[in-house]
């Protein structure tokens, strides 16, 4: 019989320590938070004001027409791989369920439809530059993300589960790129899709793991 692991750690024990980034309430009562050890005990503005010095160079804009419970995948995954932020296309209210509370550690931002993320985008990126919108969707043009060069500044771009992005929003990207596939199905989970993209971009900007084109 597998007993249920307890995450976490309980009450401080030993001196009080002093650090102005600590919780006392957690130091009491212990933290079983779901965050990394290094931020045990500490508390969510510090958590917060830390994160801020160290997130990396991609966003992710996710669009919600119709309130899709994959968002809070996408953006658990967003905190989870360092995202600048995370932005809401659509509809502003998101189901957040399945971002196990990870969203109050994110920078959010909401725009009403796919021209004003445009918009945002053309300043958006270091010392007022643009930042690329790739859109991720198996549609045809779209680029191999296999051989495909992410750039540092970019926001990858997500559509709903099923109908895909919209054609509204596959007009203001960039680029479109697609996950190669091998199997039966004609696509796969929009957070699981996700989470590999954003990967794609960690091991080229953060491991500098360059795409080489098959031949």
């Amino acid at each position: 019989m597998n007993e249920e692991r307890e995450v976490g750690v309980g009450p401080w024990q030993g001196p009080w320590p002093q650090d102005d980034r600590l919780d006392p309430a957690l130091l009491e009562a212990g933290d079983r938070r779901n965050v990394v050890d290094r931020y045990r005990y500490w508390s969510h503005d510090a958590i917060v004001a830390d994160l801020a010095t160290r997130r990396l160079g991609f966003h992710v804009a996710i669009e919600n027409w119709e309130h899709d419970f994959n968002i809070g995948s996408v953006v658990r995954t967003a905190n989870a791989l360092g995202a600048a932020a995370f932005h809401v296309v659509g509809r502003r209210r998101w189901n957040r369920r399945g971002a196990m509370v990870t969203d109050r550690y994110q920078v959010e931002h909401h725009h009403a439809d796919a021209e004003t993320l445009h918009t945002w985008a053309q300043t958006a990126g270091e010392g007022g530059s643009p930042l690329r919108l790739v859109a991720v969707d198996n549609v045809p043009g779209a680029l191999p993300l296999e051989t495909y060069d992410l750039p540092h500044g970019c926001v990858l771009v997500l559509g709903q589960e099923g109908p895909g992005i919209t054609a509204e929003m596959l007009a203001v990207c960039d680029d479109v790129v697609e996950i190669g596939q091998h199997g039966s199905t004609r696509s796969m989970n929009a957070g699981a899709a996700a989470a590999i993209v954003m990967h794609a971009w960690v091991r080229r900007h953060v491991h500098h793991q360059r795409p080489v084109a098959s031949g």
